[in-house]
């Protein structure tokens, strides 16, 4: 199940006016590029923005995620219809052979059981064809990064086109380690209407990623610095075997 942000419709259609700078995305794009990835698999792709772009590239891209309000808003966009969507998670995925599979905006977190990041991996490594790479980012866990989650620091005031003003905030609800849970209140001005959208994130250490991604067969390859958010998140890239059958 999705969190309201991503599954609840009038909530998914402010993830991009809130989220406008995806600089985060360059060095996906770029990966794409210096790899010669031809074919891409976007995990969970949210609101399809990386997708897109991918496509405008001249990419063949397939882009997955549970949440349909996510895809609703991101079937909207330029070069929406380059990408074959699909609604479902990705071990429900119909067979593929692609260069390259993407985890952006910190989706590998969103798997907070253990089992069910190492079938997502599994999924992921019958995606991709012999060799092929698998790119993902988790937040560094020494980096305390819940730590800022309060309202004081996260309280905004905004007006949206179509929307008209909007306040919001996050709040943790529960730290017990490796897990956080925290809730983001989005309140609107034109009807007084209040959303909350609850989240809970695994925080992985990078020994822990390195032994999950063994585990289903992929070989760490490197683990990066994210250019837009040096010091705070690490970046993964990990090759299947090059005679996977």
């Amino acid at each position: 199940m999705a969190d309201a942000l991503f599954e609840n419709r009038r909530l998914a259609n402010l993830y991009d006016p809130l989220n406008p700078d995806r600089s985060d995305l360059d060095a996906y794009v770029a990966l794409a590029g210096q790899t010669g990835a031809r074919s891409v698999l976007d995990i969970g792709c949210g609101t399809g923005t990386l997708a897109c772009r991918l496509a405008r590239a001249g990419n063949e891209v397939i882009a997955v995620d549970p949440a349909a309000a996510s895809l609703s808003v991101a079937r909207r966009k330029p070069s929406a219809d380059r990408v074959r969507w699909i609604a479902g998670d990705v071990s429900e995925l119909p067979p593929l052979q692609v260069d390259l599979a993407t985890m952006t905006g910190n989706v590998a977190q969103v798997f907070s059981d253990d089992e069910d990041w190492v079938t997502a991996l599994l999924a992921t490594r019958r995606a991709l064809r012999p060799g092929g790479l698998l790119a993902f980012e988790t937040r560094d866990p020494e980096r305390n990064a819940w730590r800022e989650w309060t309202r004081a620091q996260t309280l905004r005031h905004l007006h949206i086109p179509e929307v008209g003003g909007l306040k919001t905030w996050v709040e943790l609800t529960e730290v017990e380690l490796p897990l956080v849970s925290f809730r983001a209140t989005y309140v609107f001005e034109s009807d007084g209407a209040v959303l909350t959208s609850d989240s809970t994130l695994r925080f992985r250490s990078r020994p822990e990623v390195e032994d999950s991604l063994t585990v289903a067969g992929f070989s760490a390859e490197d683990v990066r610095d994210a250019p837009d958010r040096p010091g705070r998140e690490l970046v993964f890239l990990a090759r299947t075997p090059r005679n996977d059958a």
